[in-house]
């Protein structure tokens, strides 16, 4: 038993009633802890004395398959008086059962409530999860807003990609941490660690907390609108900096990565070992906020990834290796780390997959390499269906190279391709929606003209269409959303052009990307918005069983709001924008460039063609951190 103060006796007797709980709901395992690989610390007078509860606001088998999690939630543990638990949100029948039993929300590894641990951290990384972050502060007896909690314990703390726009979290975070989370969580931890050592109190901690370079503290800045609702000024309080800048990592070679992974008990989204390769992207997809947030591009040497992946296989037992990275065919000594890798991955029969290959990085050479082991399926992204658009977005992929790849695939045995498409691009006709229909046909077409298909067999090509949501930090940050309307034309205008029974169409609901899209370029009104809609009953937005649109639509309307404002309009290229105060190291000179571009259809070269002055090379003072000319 972890010793608890004696005020918090209560919380023992109520975790001795969680058996009971568990043989009331959906997957238990959700909710035991105990996994090979998890932490557990003895607390004492010389253990650990900062409480950390990393919270995933989505479910354990979503949460646990995030690499992220995995790396901070090690990196924490390894600091000598840092305990990091996990905390996941639990499922709504879990939820009902902690209200009737008067639970509060509890970490996996010690089934204590979160209620007096010193941080809260969500990793923010899709906007639909945010009424699930009041809920599990809600359950966990914490003040929802960041105004009502006046003690040094409690900080709520956020990090991930929606951290470019943490904005309509404003009034319920204490703090959020800008760019890549290694080393500014750590010092955010150990400043912490040393003012609750000197008595410090929760505000004298935050504005030291502010001068730490990527850390963002919301209530140490004001924000003034325009009587026609846009942003006016965002101004710095209490010596906070004017500008506050994301955090990257320069060594990635050197950088903490764990050698093991808490194995789960039950089926996760993404069951394997995750070895991160690259990060950054030298393509520039106008759409793609990913390749512009995680600037500059930085490559792990063959030798990093090939023992990291070894120590994860050996210490977790999983016989499947995801590469991971933005762009992972990007990596310049791709098929060197497949031969190295598949010294040892073949006699222990450990499948490599490669998920997220660009369309004219795949050859027969890299297909060899990849079957030398158990072959995984083929996922290529083509976006638009016409040359034009692709040109517009920058996607730099010729027709030909896709079919060009679908043969080689074809001719190596593959009889399933997927294809992932968006819809409601800027510029976009319903020519180019045409198109998708017409690229898929041409796929499957081909299979049949292909001489050394497999025989006996019949193609599938799966086209999945997701709905376009412009994003900040992005060259379409200023470009307006499709109405729903539009889409749901758009999408019953692609249903009609697929004659073919062997492609298989998958759309996305155009109302949870439009809500995506409200809170993607929101500002701080929107916190009023999210509290009500939480009130009335939302949650896992995410998921289409829960998700109730009239709920939203009726909650912008009684706080006189318009969704349409935020997602519907298109912004000035001279407005101030709810993150102009937030530096992601892409200048804003060089998006609204790219803008005009992709509206005359012009591509950018990559990275490693010719930098194009993003301002990501300078982005420190030592003159930039790229590495593209590897």
């Amino acid at each position: 038993m972890i010793p608890l103060s004696n005020n918090r006796k209560d919380l023992i007797i109520k975790m001795q009633d969680i058996e009971g709980v568990l043989l009331k709901v959906q997957k238990p395992a959700r909710y035991t802890g105990g996994e090979l690989g998890s932490v557990v610390k003895q607390l004492s007078k010389n253990g650990a004395n900062v409480r950390f509860a990393f919270c995933f606001p989505d479910t354990y088998e979503v949460g646990m398959s995030h690499l992220g999690l995995k790396i901070l939630y090690s990196l924490l543990n390894e600091m000598e008086n840092v305990w990091c638990e996990r905390v996941f949100a639990p499922w709504p029948d879990m939820e009902e059962e902690l209200i009737k039993n008067d639970i509060t929300l509890f970490a996996l590894e010690s089934r204590q409530a979160i209620t007096d641990f010193d941080f809260i951290g969500f990793t923010l990384q899709y906007e639909l999860s945010y009424t699930n972050i009041l809920n599990m502060l809600k359950l966990s007896k914490i003040p929802l807003l960041a105004r009502e909690r006046k003690n040094l314990n409690q900080i709520v703390i956020g990090g991930g990609p929606c951290s470019c726009n943490p904005e309509p979290l404003a009034d319920f975070f204490d703090l959020f941490c800008l760019g890549e989370g290694e080393e500014v969580t750590c010092e955010v931890v150990k400043l912490y660690e040393e003012c609750k050592g000197k008595g410090l109190s929760r505000c004298e901690f935050l504005q030291k907390a502010s001068q730490i370079e990527g850390v963002y503290v919301p209530s140490l800045y004001h924000v003034e609108y325009n009587e026609d609702q846009t942003v006016k000024k965002i101004e710095p309080l209490s010596g906070a900096p004017k500008t506050v800048k994301k955090r990257i990592i320069k060594d990635i070679n050197s950088v903490f990565y764990p050698d093991k992974f808490v194995v789960p008990f039950i089926d996760i989204v993404h069951d394997r070992v995750m070895t991160e390769v690259l990060r950054g992207c030298i393509r520039g997809c106008r759409f793609c906020q990913a390749g512009y947030i995680y600037r500059p591009m930085r490559e792990k040497t063959v030798s990093t990834i090939d023992a990291q992946s070894r120590s994860l296989c050996k210490n977790t037992g999983y016989d499947e290796i995801s590469l991971s990275s933005l762009s992972t065919s990007d990596y310049t000594k791709l098929n060197e780390l497949l031969d190295q890798m598949s010294t040892w991955a073949k006699d222990k029969n450990i499948n490599v997959s490669l998920p997220s290959l660009r369309v004219n990085g795949f050859s027969a050479e890299l297909m060899k390499k990849l079957n030398q082991v158990r072959r995984s399926g083929l996922t290529f992204a083509p976006e638009a269906g016409t040359q034009r658009l692709r040109d517009a977005i920058n996607k730099n992929v010729e027709e030909h190279e896709l079919l060009n790849t679908c043969r080689i695939a074809f001719n190596g045995g593959y009889v399933s391709i997927k294809l992932y498409f968006m819809m409601g691009l800027p510029t976009e006709t319903l020519e180019d929606i045409e198109g998708i229909a017409v690229l898929a046909q041409k796929v499957v077409d081909l299979f049949y003209k292909t001489e050394n298909r497999p025989k006996g067999k019949q193609v599938s090509v799966t086209i999945s269409v997701s709905c376009f949501v412009p994003k900040p930090f992005t060259p379409f940050q200023w470009c307006a959303q499709d109405t729903m309307a539009q889409l749901k034309e758009k999408q019953l205008f692609l249903k009609e052009k697929i004659s073919s029974k062997k492609i298989k169409y998958n759309y996305h609901d155009s109302s949870t990307s439009f809500l995506e899209a409200v809170f993607a370029r929101g500002d701080r009104r929107l916190c009023k918005v999210l509290l009500l809609a939480f009130e009335e009953g939302c949650r896992f937005d995410g998921w289409n069983e829960y998700f109730d649109f009239e709920k939203w639509k009726s909650c912008f309307k009684t706080l006189n709001l318009s969704m349409e404002f935020y997602a519907n309009r298109v912004r000035d290229l001279d407005e101030v924008l709810p993150w102009s105060h937030l530096d992601y190291a892409v200048t804003a000179a060089y998006l609204k460039k790219e803008l005009s571009k992709a509206q005359a259809a012009q591509t950018t070269e990559n990275c490693r063609e010719a930098c194009t002055g993003c301002g990501a090379k300078s982005f420190d003072s030592k003159g930039g951190v790229c590495d593209v000319s590897c």
